[in-house]
């Protein structure tokens, strides 16, 4: 209840002041004139304590749920659908074990949607990013069919090897940033601490410096001079950069270069093509329509040429023609797949099909990674071992000449 500090005229005419406890500014006025005095003043006390309840509260609350959220949410709703328990109390139940406030409150509206006539398929998809596409259209398929446990349960191994699968791209593709970036870093110390030390060295010795140590000196003179400029360019060019990464455009140079690179084509590849067969076939199994399928496929390809493709199949799709028709001959798909895609499609298994050469380019995936960064080690450390040796070759020889032309 907030306080009020006050201040009035008694009926005696004296002025007194105090606090006072009120709901409201208007029911303190009213209690202190109910004592029979004046109120001169009535000002609201601010409470300068800090509430560390509610400042750990406002920081859990400014971590959005992530898909591990929704991997948990998943397993536990589909042991407890399958043990017979009814949809609103099971998520009542996982709610109050949520620990993520969004989350939580994600899942109470999830709740209050199912109890006012919505499906829990039409419910999740006011949520597309915790819920995507392939997720709402198993969960139609499923409350269709009447399987809807055992498809929480594919949904559940799906995200996870999901989750598995991005944890080691990003791993890889993290491992040669760091070592890069030691590089610089040593390079840059090398540059502004070590050598404008020797620098005072060959002072007015110039004539009989070597080339590249001249070269190094200059740079290293104009890079300690120029710091500011240097900084101010590096973060422009950073924050540059990601505001282009953001566009439509920085989207689809960045997706070509992922497919082009040398070191990293092998395994972006393999993951577009396993992540797209794989979204394909698990709702083909669960009987999901092969327009929509198509449609999924394309919307959670993770790169938009892939997009693009899946987009250019469910139109060829929808003119009557079948998947491998348009697939083939693309520059974005092995033949062998196409001919696995004909051959499901002539035999009617075209799910099964997609799910074995998912498993497949999964095993690619796992070798792509391992492949490059055995390959990305050496080639940085050879890099950097370069770039050090020069730098210490240009301080050593001049030394040498000068110790030279002292002996002589």
């Amino acid at each position: 209840m907030p306080s009020y500090q006050w201040e009035v005229r008694t009926a005696q005419g004296r002025v007194e002041s105090g606090q006072i406890a009120a709901d409201s500014a208007s029911g303190a006025a009213m209690a202190l004139r109910q004592q029979g005095h004046h109120v001169l003043k009535l000002i609201p006390v601010v409470d300068r304590r800090i509430d560390w309840k509610r400042v750990v509260e406002v920081l859990n609350t400014g971590s959005g749920p992530t898909q591990k959220d929704v991997l948990d949410f998943t397993v536990q709703l589909a042991v407890m659908v399958r043990a017979g328990i009814n949809l609103r109390m099971a998520l009542d139940g996982i709610a109050d074990q949520v620990k993520n406030p969004k989350f939580r409150r994600v899942i109470h509206q999830i709740r209050a949607d199912i109890e006012s006539g919505k499906s829990f398929s039409e419910a999740i998809a006011k949520y597309p990013k915790l819920f995507n596409p392939l997720y709402v259209n198993m969960v139609k398929a499923s409350e269709m069919s009447g399987s809807f446990a055992k498809m929480l349960d594919r949904i559940a191994s799906f995200i996870a090897q999901q989750l598995e699968t991005r944890k080691m791209v990003v791993g890889a593709s993290i491992y040669p940033g760091v070592i890069a970036t030691m590089a610089i870093s040593v390079t840059v110390f090398l540059l502004t601490f070590v050598l404008p030390r020797f620098g005072v060295v060959f002072e007015g010795k110039e004539e009989i410096l070597p080339g590249p140590t001249k070269l190094l000196l200059g740079l290293s003179a104009w890079m300690v001079n120029n710091w500011v400029l240097l900084v101010g360019a590096l973060v422009v060019a950073i924050i540059g950069l990601m505001a282009g990464l953001r566009t439509d455009v920085g989207q689809l140079w960045l997706d070509r270069i992922k497919l082009i690179a040398p070191l990293f084509k092998r395994m972006f590849r393999a993951l577009y093509v396993s992540r797209s067969l794989q979204t394909m076939g698990e709702l083909l199994n669960a009987g999901v329509p092969v327009l929509d399928a198509v449609g999924v496929t394309g919307d959670i390809a993770g790169n938009r040429m892939y997009r693009d493709l899946w987009m250019r199949v469910q139109s060829s799709v929808r003119e009557g023609r079948k998947l491998h028709e348009e697939l083939d001959g693309s520059p974005l798909l092995p033949g062998s797949v196409v001919q696995m895609v004909a051959a499901g499609e002539e035999s009617g298994r075209l799910g099964e099909v997609l799910e074995e050469v998912a498993e497949f380019y999964q095993r690619a995936l796992r070798d792509a990674i391992k492949t490059m960064t055995s390959m990305i080690e050496p080639i940085l450390i050879v890099i950097m071992g370069s770039i050090v040796g020069f730098i210490a070759m240009a301080i050593i020889l001049p030394i040498f000449k000068m110790s030279s032309l002292v002996s002589g």
